[in-house]
């Protein structure tokens, strides 16, 4: 695939685009949910706005662990896409931080934000892991996007049908690849790319309990629990916990 120039709209001419949602666990939702347009005008005596815990969704613990975002806060197609991702690292006899971050890999993408996920999941994370576990969440997005033929590599087959024949990532995307390649720690990144899941496939179910050991080892679990502890990240994780907090 050319990288030369990003021509605008990078390259989706011709085709009707769709648009996925932001993510939020499929098992309920508010009882009314729309833009402030279709919402606050229903504001009347007896109505409020949504604030604290959506009874809708499961219950989250007072001092909630990783997995237990896994359980209770991540869309079902990305929890058996990060699980499916970890177990073949795992079977494939990989340290336990590359098993870790492939883990990781699209955390934002199930439970945050979708658009530049490496970089939100790498800084979501990055207070609780090693360097090199977050660093390789970040640039695996740019990575993604670049075959390495010599390390078995190719161009995804689905980003052809997901983005178009002729996507050409933005600027900022091959600028990160190309660090990224020249970096000490590429490998790190390139095997998430290696041991992703490119379709989305419908995989068997797995407990996300057979990572406990893993990540009690390698995730450095605060005590007051994520969202609770201070870090400059706390908010990102209190936002999953109330996804639909008004304010």
């Amino acid at each position: 695939m050319s990288i030369d120039k990003s021509p605008p709209d990078h390259a989706q001419p011709g085709f009707e685009r769709l648009i996925l949602s932001p993510p939020r666990p499929g098992r309920g939702a508010a009882p009314k949910a729309g833009t402030e347009e279709e919402i606050l005008p229903l504001l009347e005596p007896g109505t409020v706005l949504m604030m604290g815990d959506n009874p809708a969704l499961p219950p989250m613990p007072a001092r909630p662990a990783l997995l237990d975002f896994f359980k209770n806060r991540m869309t079902d197609n990305t929890f058996r896409h990060l699980l499916a991702s970890a177990k073949r690292a795992l079977d494939a006899g990989h340290a336990e931080k590359t098993v870790l971050a492939c883990l990781l890999h699209d955390i934002s993408n199930g439970c945050f934000l979708r658009p530049d996920h490496g970089y939100w999941g790498a800084q979501m994370i990055a207070p609780y892991v090693d360097e090199d576990v977050a660093w390789a969440v970040r640039y695996h997005q740019a990575l993604r996007y670049f075959a390495d033929e010599s390390v078995g590599y190719p161009y995804p087959d689905s980003y052809l049908r997901f983005f178009g024949p002729d996507y050409l990532p933005p600027d900022y995307i091959r600028r990160d690849a190309e660090f990224a390649k020249r970096h000490r720690w590429y490998m790190s990144a390139r095997l998430v790319t290696l041991y992703d899941e490119y379709f989305f496939e419908k995989t068997d179910a797995m407990d996300p309990d057979m990572f406990a050991g893993i990540v009690g080892r390698h995730f450095r679990q605060p005590a007051e629990g994520l969202g609770f502890d201070g870090s400059d990240v706390a908010h990102m994780w209190r936002t999953i916990i109330w996804p639909d907090n008004a304010l």
